[in-house]
């Protein structure tokens, strides 16, 4: 694998908060030894904006395949003036690339935090504040990202897409999503702190024609969810947790945003004259 660091400019900004944050290879199938330049982005409705790639919003940069591990964070830029990184892998198989974030916060008033609540499925964390008596002090969130995306180097998928990394909130697909077809169910697990996470909102987007669909479900006691994907294509996967911060004199709670970018199968090759099927 070689690392190699590329162009783009935008820094990193509090916008990015309450919006999807994502990775986005600029192909999800590179041939083996091909440069494949991965961007960060951030948005809503699947459609982003560039974000400074580099070690001030780095926690740590790794790459992941069926018995490899990397820490890239070190090669990252000092600084946020590029948007992507390109890689190259040199076997042919799946490779997932994660990137947890530093912690960046927010302070939101508290109309606005209920509201964002409500949108992001935390039900837990609105029962809490609606079983307090009304605050109308604003709120003080901290928030980090824990961002996957997955490529098929050289047409080829294996199982690492079920590797557990240790992200404090973690996707983990149970299905292979690199080989669903079109109407089969990518079925997940959603971890926090590596414990099963129980009635999380998960939210699998997907944009075809410019029409954006958006699925939703929640885990299930074992952190187990499942959604059948209708179309074939780019898709992404996202879930948010809040809990009670662990530094309460700054903040008062801590999120923390899951991401998966993957593409599903590329349709099947059509048999030439004479060649039999399989």
């Amino acid at each position: 694998m070689k690392p190699l660091l590329i162009t783009a400019a935008l820094l990193w900004a509090h916008t990015a908060f309450a919006h999807e944050f994502w990775m986005m290879p600029d192909r999800f199938s590179p041939a083996a030894r091909e440069p494949v330049e991965v961007a960060l982005r951030v948005g809503e409705h699947f459609v982003g904006d560039p974000v400074g790639f580099g070690r001030p919003i780095a926690e740590a940069l790794r790459v992941f395949g069926a018995d490899t591990e990397q820490l890239l964070t070190p090669l990252l830029p000092a600084d946020l003036g590029q948007d992507r990184v390109a890689l190259a892998f040199e076997k042919p198989g799946t490779q997932m690339i994660a990137l947890d974030t530093q912690a960046f916060s927010v302070t939101l008033a508290p109309d606005t935090f209920n509201a964002y609540l409500r949108e992001e499925g935390l039900d837990h964390v609105l029962a809490q504040r609606q079983a307090r008596p009304a605050d109308a002090s604003p709120v003080r969130e901290r928030y980090r990202r824990h961002v996957k995306t997955l490529l098929r180097v050289g047409g080829r998928s294996d199982d690492t897409h079920r590797r557990t990394i240790g992200q404090t909130l973690e996707i983990v697909p149970i299905a292979n999503p690199l080989a669903l077809a079109p109407g089969q169910a990518l079925s997940m697990q959603v971890l926090f702190e590596g414990r099963p996470l129980g009635q999380a909102l998960l939210k699998a987007w997907h944009q075809r024609g410019g029409q954006l669909t958006v699925l939703r479900t929640r885990t299930d006691t074992r952190g187990q969810a499942s959604l059948a994907l209708p179309w074939r294509g780019v898709w992404m996967v996202s879930v948010v947790h809040m809990v009670p911060s662990t530094d309460p004199g700054r903040f008062d709670w801590d999120s923390h945003w899951g991401n998966l970018t993957f593409e599903t199968a590329p349709p099947a090759r059509p048999r030439g004259p004479g060649r039999p099927a399989r």
